[in-house]
């Protein structure tokens, strides 16, 4: 049953992975896009005197959708800003309870990501009912919903990560423990 369990585990923690690196890649093409979209404003301002009308509308869409595709492959490699000097220092001291605390701060951070996906899934259904956009009519507009959506993937993602976090420090943990009453016995 328990080897039912982590083989389960590793699945869908391989499936996250997948999915957060994907998201990351996707994350660097709207980079290399916007990059596109900005110069193209610059030359065609400065060259036609006929800037791209819309340039801000989607530098603010696509800095949005660059945060949170690349926001869950951020938490997998576990490259969340974060000050860990202190459990750098229990880690020595303490492991057990660094490890506890680490995964207090995972798990909170999965509660957190979770509020995050279940606010935002209603703003997500009445966008995607209504249509509506941001922009200026006649000149450049672009639904919500994307972001939306965007937001409420990244936020599930995340959560999903952080679980998985928590059941493989656990796992860990059991792990450290057998290995420790091994040494004992000998």
């Amino acid at each position: 049953m328990n080897n039912i369990i982590h083989s389960t585990v590793r699945k869908i923690s391989i499936f996250s992975n997948v999915l957060a690196t994907s998201a990351n890649v996707l994350g660097t093409l709207v980079v290399l896009m916007l990059v596109l979209v900005v110069n193209y404003d610059v030359i065609a301002r400065g060259v036609f005197n006929a800037p791209f009308r819309g340039a801000i509308e989607v530098v603010q869409f696509a800095m949005v959708l660059i945060i949170f595709l690349q926001l869950p492959d951020v938490v997998r490699v576990g490259r969340l800003t974060r000050s860990d000097g202190f459990l750098l220092l229990l880690d020595s001291h303490s492991p057990r309870i660094a490890l506890f605390l680490r995964r207090a701060i995972d798990c909170l951070s999965a509660i957190v990501m979770t509020l995050i996906a279940v606010a935002i899934w209603p703003e997500f259904i009445d966008m995607w009912e209504t249509q509506d956009y941001f922009g200026i009519p006649g000149v450049f507009v672009a639904p919500w919903w994307p972001i939306k959506l965007t937001i409420f993937f990244s936020a599930s993602l995340c959560t999903l990560i952080f679980v998985l976090r928590v059941l493989t420090m656990q796992n860990a943990l059991l792990k450290k423990r057998k290995e420790a009453a091994k040494g004992a016995e000998k």
